[in-house]
């Protein structure tokens, strides 16, 4: 079950109400980015944080799209049901990404969080009336919708394009990337998803996402610590092989 708080809550029990997002870890990568004081105090106040456990489901598509969210710690991903019963991941988030916006009245995806995980949540009205009378918030969530765009388009050529080998340096490349730019570790670098859903991002089966991490490890690109963690130990090598150097 999700447990949820408003954010002063949260802060008065840190005892930090002067400053309620100074602790937070994301907010050098997200919308408050562009918040002076006062416009963090308004926003506050319109915010609940949920509290996720590790394979809690954020919603699920056909929910209504009442609220967005704005991920502040763990990793979530974001997939669809295909008509045949596959699953397709289409991300996965790390702190400082937003998710819920939609064209609609619905979701048409799923959210689950892979780890254990923290979000604000806004009521999407309220959040529409904050966005208007602060344009440069909403210049700001244009800019993570445009980077979004970009990772889409790559995830496109990924699926399309590139080979099994390539599939999986790229996506390596691409977490070991964003999770430094979001100064998460990545040495080693954590893989918080399974193998299955690595799979299901990339457009294989498990057996050739194993092969493949296999064959990468037997080259020494990579060496494999565990299931869920991986060390690039020739970073240039990887590149290469993404296509991407």
């Amino acid at each position: 079950m999700t447990s949820t708080a408003s954010l002063h809550e949260f802060c008065a029990r840190r005892g930090d109400l002067a400053t309620p997002c100074r602790h937070c870890g994301a907010r050098e990568f997200n919308i408050c980015q562009a918040l002076d004081a006062a416009q963090q105090d308004r926003l506050f106040a319109l915010a609940t944080r949920l509290q996720l456990g590790k394979r809690e489901r954020l919603f699920a598509a056909g929910d209504r799209a009442r609220y967005v969210y704005n991920l502040t710690e763990g990793t979530v991903s974001v997939s669809r049901s295909l008509t045949d019963g596959r699953r397709q991941i289409l991300g996965f988030l790390l702190p400082g990404d937003f998710l819920g916006l939609e064209a609609g009245e619905s979701h048409r995806c799923d959210a689950e969080a892979l780890t254990e995980a923290k979000v604000c949540r806004f009521e999407r009205a309220a959040f529409d009336t904050f966005l208007q009378g602060n344009p440069e918030v909403a210049l700001r969530l244009l800019q993570i919708a445009s980077s979004d765009l970009a990772q889409a388009a790559r995830h496109e050529v990924l699926l399309g394009r590139k080979t099994a080998v390539e599939r999986i340096a790229s996506f390596l490349v691409d977490l070991r990337d964003r999770s430094g730019a979001r100064h998460l570790r990545t040495r080693p670098l954590v893989l918080p998803m399974t193998r299955s859903e690595i799979a299901d991002y990339t457009g294989m089966t498990i057996e050739t996402v194993s092969r493949v991490l296999g064959r990468l490890k037997s080259r020494k690109v990579i060496e494999l610590v565990g299931a869920s963690t991986v060390r690039v130990l020739d970073d240039a090598e990887l590149e290469r092989l993404s296509g991407s150097s």
